[in-house]
């Protein structure tokens, strides 16, 4: 027997289609896969700021879960909060395990998940994870940073008045006007050395090119020359010299008594002042010495 739906049937069906399509469309973008194994727990909070439904929980950096609801446990006297979280089928939780919620500038809260890896006893799925709040960035700088800025700004002050001085002190402007000086000084000399570098230096090296060649002509010409007949020469010359002083300082020969004996000396000395005595009484006495007749 043939049914046929009716068009409110019809119409029912593909409600009721659209909507489970709707619910897992919304969670795909939220980032919760319906069809993966899951094992859920839940956290307790004292405040959940920046804390979103799908925000990611991390072990050591990797991503394990996500966060399925928030909730605000209106039942308790303290007011806290209930998270749940979903985390993989294969993610263990060992028994006092705790979760701190971290807070960036840019990503908002998350969730980190610090295992307690010494013991071996796990929670079940549905169990309560304590829930931990890392200090608030903003709070740590207004409590630790802001009191000791508060302390630094008078000594900041201080030290921006003795900047100030310095500045304005008319020794500083000397110093920059001297220094302007120098530097117009080392302009010039630079250019000057670039004239010496660019005109002198290349004559100058002309100049050592053809004292290197001279040195090395004459370095050949020294190389040439015969060193073991001069040197056998000069061996000679200073034998006959040193025979010849021997014969002066030996009695054996004329020259050397003359220059050894020294009553030969004062006979030749005496015999010098006679000769001369002699001649000048020739000179003033002509007449003693010669006789000229005629008859």
């Amino acid at each position: 027997m043939k049914h046929s739906f009716t068009k409110e049937a019809k119409i029912g069906l593909v409600t009721i289609i659209s909507l489970v399509l709707l619910y897992i469309g919304i969670n795909f973008l939220k980032g919760i896969d319906l069809f993966k194994p899951v094992n859920h727990y839940f956290v307790s909070f004292d405040n959940v700021k920046d804390l979103t439904v799908s925000s990611p929980v991390y072990v050591e950096g990797y991503k394990v879960g996500l966060v399925r609801s928030i909730a605000y446990d209106y039942k308790s006297a303290e007011g806290r909060i209930v998270v749940e979280i979903s985390l993989d089928k294969e993610m263990k939780v060992n028994k006092d395990s705790y979760i701190l919620i971290s807070k960036s500038l840019l990503s908002g809260a998350e969730l980190h998940l610090h295992l307690n890896k010494y013991v071996s006893e796990y929670l079940k799925s549905g169990s309560v994870i304590e829930g931990r709040m890392e200090e608030d960035m903003m709070a740590s700088i207004q409590e630790k940073i802001l009191p000791g800025v508060a302390e630094m700004l008078p000594k900041i002050d201080s030290i921006l008045a003795g900047l100030e001085a310095i500045v304005n002190h008319p020794a500083l402007s000397q110093s920059l006007t001297h220094i302007e000086r120098t530097t117009s000084n080392l302009e010039v000399s630079t250019r000057e050395l670039n004239r010496l570098l660019d005109h002198d230096v290349p004559v100058i090296v002309g100049n050592l090119k053809t004292m290197t060649d001279n040195f090395s002509v004459v370095s050949g010409t020294i190389k040439d020359l015969d060193f073991a007949t001069t040197i056998t020469e000069i061996n000679a010359t200073l034998a006959n010299l040193r025979m010849t002083t021997e014969k002066l300082n030996s009695n054996d020969n004329s020259l050397g008594l003359l220059m050894n004996d020294k009553a030969l000396y004062e006979n030749l000395n005496k015999t010098t002042q006679n000769a001369s005595d002699l001649l000048f009484d020739l000179r003033q006495n002509p007449k003693r010495y010669v006789h000229f007749s005629i008859f």
